[in-house]
């Protein structure tokens, strides 16, 4: 089920920026999880300790792989794998069902930038 309405579609997309969309993708996805599942999809804010690395803000995931440091998956904004330490999230994993994921990546909600 597709939790995105029409409705919430043209509000996100009516915001200018990504934070605010980003804000709004995350009040409406409200099951979270603190462990990922490998095959499920989730979105959630990343913000890298690595200096000097780009990185995408508000990643949009399917996780392939667990480990102690933290977990791998596919970046749906980037088109790669991409991996994630559990020390770089910000908040919890929010879930995405597979019927929100043409939704989400119309919303263009990701956030490309370079860690200073």
């Amino acid at each position: 089920m597709n939790r995105i309405s029409p409705d919430a579609v043209s509000r996100i997309k009516s915001y200018g920026n990504p934070d605010d969309r980003m804000l709004e993708i995350l009040d409406i996805l409200k099951e979270v999880d603190v462990i990922p599942d490998i095959g499920s999809l989730y979105t959630f804010v990343y913000s890298p300790k690595t200096p000097e690395i780009e990185y995408d803000q508000y990643p949009l995931v399917a996780v392939s792989d667990i480990f102690r440091w933290g977990f791998r998956g596919y970046n749906f904004h980037w088109k790669s794998p991409h991996n994630y330490t559990w020390l770089e999230l910000v908040g919890n994993l929010h879930k995405v069902n597979k019927e929100e994921l043409n939704t989400l990546l119309a919303l263009n909600y990701q956030k490309f930038r370079i860690n200073t």
